[in-house]
């Protein structure tokens, strides 16, 4: 069994991914810590793992006693836990801030469809963001192909939970519900990564990327629209596609318009892809704290430790 620990238990991200190691048929949890919850039982502050489990919050997080440490705490956290706690040599590591995206300190940027390869086997492993997760998976294969030359357009809508349990002016009920609202448009910190990750694929510097990103009123998801110049046609792009992703486990491209609850409470990226005129135009949909967050952290843990890629992440999607 792996023997896993998580440090900041107490968030969305968090709650998910014990979730998800709770029923995962190799992981045992041996910890998780939480200086702000020490000593209460897990389901004092994740109420759906009722009757799933007893453990509780621990404010130790002993390292030599697992093999994967989980790091689930707010961006700029993770460098500042590794300042003071100082690493054992074989532990994995996964991070699910921002903080080692640019791969540094020897981090792997680990989305599975880009550099697989190099995760297999990895101990430092820096987990993509979400809206990023989104925007790439409509965007590999045309950096793959060499495509990127013409202005990117990007509209993409999230779930409430993507800014964290902590409460706040754009995060609460009433002003969430039956409202929307565009914020950091052309300045999203997730351009960074994406415009990384795009770049090294395509060999060469790609064209701007225009995101426009927007909140939305529902708890979970991103629904991502982007269409850019294209001079494939559409039968040219849509096997483009299904060929890069014939062998991703979780990214799937479908003839079908998409829609938010083909992917929530899943791991997977669903795609559709059409031409319009001149532009290529690209939808792409994940639930944001599965593929967008815990569910791919455990998709890379498995890569890293040597375990089929899906499992523990053959979730139940939600019929309604």
């Amino acid at each position: 069994m792996i023997k896993t620990g998580i440090i900041g238990g107490a968030g969305y991200t968090a709650g998910e991914l014990i979730r998800i190691l709770l029923n995962h048929p190799e992981v045992k949890i041996e910890w998780i810590h939480s200086n702000s919850q020490a000593g209460l039982p897990i389901t004092h502050v994740h109420g759906g793992l009722i009757g799933e489990t007893d453990l509780t919050f621990s404010d130790t997080a002993d390292l030599n006693a697992v093999d994967v440490v989980f790091l689930c705490m707010g961006h700029g956290k993770s460098a500042e836990f590794w300042q003071n706690n100082p690493r054992p040599e074989n532990l994995v590591v996964i991070d699910l801030a921002q903080d080692y995206r640019d791969e540094s300190c020897g981090y792997v940027y680990a989305l599975p469809e880009f550099q697989r390869d190099r995760i297999a086997g990895s101990k430092l492993i820096a987990n993509p963001g979400c809206f990023a997760t989104a925007i790439q998976m409509a965007l590999l294969p045309l950096a793959k192909a060499g495509l990127l030359h013409q202005d990117v357009n990007v509209t993409a809508i999230t779930g409430s939970t993507g800014a964290g349990v902590k409460p706040g002016a754009t995060t609460h009920f009433s002003w969430r519900n039956d409202n929307l609202s565009v914020y950091k448009a052309f300045t999203h910190q997730h351009l960074l990564e994406i415009r990384r990750t795009l770049t090294t694929l395509q060999g060469s510097e790609v064209a701007p990327i225009l995101f426009v990103p927007m909140r939305g009123d529902f708890a979970r998801g991103i629904f991502a629209s982007v269409y850019t110049r294209c001079e494939l046609s559409e039968e040219e792009a849509v096997k483009l596609y299904k060929d890069f992703y014939k062998d991703a486990v979780f990214t799937h491209v479908t003839d079908r318009a998409l829609d938010l609850k083909q992917v929530t409470n899943t791991n997977k990226a669903l795609l559709h892809v059409e031409k319009h005129g001149e532009h290529l135009l690209i939808t792409s949909c994940i639930d944001n704290l599965l593929k967008g967050a815990s569910g791919q952290a455990v998709q890379n843990m498995n890569i890293a430790m040597g375990l089929p890629e899906d499992t523990g992440l053959r979730l139940k999607p939600n019929a309604f």
